[in-house]
């Protein structure tokens, strides 16, 4: 009995410390534009300059080097001083409306056009993120409506 109480513990730590490993780590690129490369380095292929804001899935980190992951689904990187932690979504459906409460029910405060930029607030709860657009307006909207959480 001892010995299973032991395999089950191990084997509940070792889910545990899995679940954590797999979360993912969204961050923002920083105050200026960036250039995304093909390979951790400044010699690499140039592949398109990220806005700033723009939110970013961060798959590994090599030094001073991110391989990140953008909405398109596309993996390149970039140096990882010029992210920062604040958290940015980005409108994936084509026209996000965005409601006084976490409940389609609620007002509809404004919408917003796909690829449009917004604050993340707070982390998403039961289908819900609450955001902010730069113009200073906040609500809710879906998870589904948006990328980057």
């Amino acid at each position: 009995m001892k010995r299973l109480s032991l395999i089950l513990s191990a084997t509940l730590f070792c889910a545990f410390m899995a679940k954590d490993a797999m979360a993912l780590d969204f961050k923002s690129v920083g105050a200026s534009p960036v250039i995304m490369y093909d390979a951790p380095s400044e010699k690499g292929r140039r592949v398109y300059v990220a806005p700033r804001g723009m939110p970013v899935e961060v798959v590994l980190t090599y030094g001073e080097w991110s391989k990140v992951r953008d909405a398109a689904g596309t993996l390149s990187w970039m140096q990882s001083k010029a992210l920062t932690p604040k958290r940015m979504l980005v409108v994936s459906a084509a026209n996000a409306r965005i409601f006084n409460g976490a409940d389609e029910n609620s007002p509809v405060v404004f919408s917003a056009d796909k690829n449009v930029l917004l604050e993340m607030l707070e982390s998403p709860n039961n289908g819900w993120v609450k955001v902010r657009h730069r113009d200073g307006q906040t609500g809710f909207a879906k998870v589904g409506d948006v990328w980057g959480d």
